[in-house]
């Protein structure tokens, strides 16, 4: 309810959430270049599944639209400079970019933002309201965003419910369901007596819906989280829940409900489990700094500076590869429906796939 509530739920909302005036920033906002490697990276998925007449980008979670601006800026770009390979470069005539934003002011603001690219845009309020398509169903720090339930190993493992005292809000611990157990019990976890973390069961859902769209093609996530080994360590043991007010982290969720973001950490194997369990093979898992000079970051680079590197721009894109940024926080999976098992070069450097 803090984050999805009509009208008082932290999305639902018309005021500025992300970016330099609002609580956090992702790497579209960091730089323009993450839009464009991305570009890139749909430019190979659309030759892997054979040049289709029409390639259906699907974005769910995309804020302001500044990942949809540049995916189709540079392919624009791309085409109209006749950059890429002979096969590849004309990828924006056959493109449709579909953004998937139930909230009116949203998607308004994305309207306004995308200007002249509206063309190649088209909008829906619901993933259900999807027709088939081949593509890629892409996600940017989405996931983290999904309710969690909250558990605590209390003797046995129990559950955090929200209750009320007074006008108070407060944690009241009961019995787990059984979905919850089963989650455990899939992922061998074991706790320590006082161990608290969450459970993002709304993942499988999720994919589920995902792949009953797709047809052929890929399905590309990109957030903070781990495997389910590092993600339930004992180093962790107060979970990932964290909250974003005015770029200031807090772990306090019933404070400035409805005006703060509401995060937790993605367990990348789930991904990979409930995705194999509707037909999704997953082809590729890494850290986003990897994937990124490995697709080729490098070489954009250099066709944008060549001899006269801006020193400010070159900090922030470091800000998308190196540790100290999004570059190890983040990470990049890709999973694929159809024939084969393609190869991306994104993975070329490095594959933690057996991690998950």
């Amino acid at each position: 309810m803090a984050l999805y509530s009509p009208f008082y739920g932290y999305y639902a909302g018309d005021s500025a959430r992300i970016g330099r005036a609002g609580d956090f920033y992702t790497s579209p906002h960091l730089h323009d270049i993450f839009g464009a490697m991305l570009g890139r990276q749909m430019e190979e998925m659309w030759g892997l599944v054979g040049y289709p007449g029409v390639f259906q980008v699907v974005e769910m979670g995309a804020g302001a639209g500044f990942l949809a601006k540049d995916i189709l800026q540079y392919l624009k770009k791309a085409e109209d400079n006749g950059q890429g390979t002979e096969s590849s470069k004309d990828i924006f005539q056959h493109l449709v970019y579909t953004i998937v934003e139930p909230n009116p002011s949203m998607r308004a603001d994305q309207q306004s933002l995308l200007g002249d690219l509206c063309d190649k845009v088209t909008w829906c309020s619901d993933i259900c309201t999807l027709g088939p398509f081949t593509g890629c169903f892409l996600s940017n720090e989405l996931l983290d965003a999904f309710p969690v339930r909250m558990v605590e190993m209390d003797g046995d493992l129990m559950e955090i419910y929200v209750s009320c005292d007074g006008n108070d809000l407060i944690e009241v611990k009961g019995p787990c369901s059984g979905e919850v157990y089963k989650y455990v019990k899939d992922f061998a976890l074991v706790f320590p007596e006082g161990y608290r973390t969450e459970v993002n069961l709304r993942i499988r859902d999720w994919i589920r819906k995902v792949s009953e769209k797709l047809m052929e093609g890929f399905v590309l996530t990109i957030d903070y989280g781990y495997p389910a080994q590092d993600y339930y360590s004992s180093d962790r043991s107060r979970g990932t829940l964290l909250c974003y007010y005015q770029h200031q982290v807090n772990e306090e969720p019933f404070e400035h409900i409805g005006e703060q973001d509401i995060t937790a950490h993605i367990n990348f194997s789930s991904l990979k489990k409930w995705g194999e369990e509707v037909g999704l093979k997953t082809v590729g898992f890494c850290s986003q700094g990897t994937y990124l000079v490995s697709l080729g970051i490098d070489e954009i680079i250099m066709e944008r500076y060549e001899n006269s590197p801006d020193l400010f721009d070159i900090a922030k894109i470091k800000g998308l590869i190196l540790p100290q940024g999004m570059g190890e926080s983040h990470k990049v999976m890709i999973q694929y429906k159809g024939k084969g098992q393609p190869e991306l070069r994104g993975f070329d450097l490095r594959n933690h796939v057996e991690r998950l």
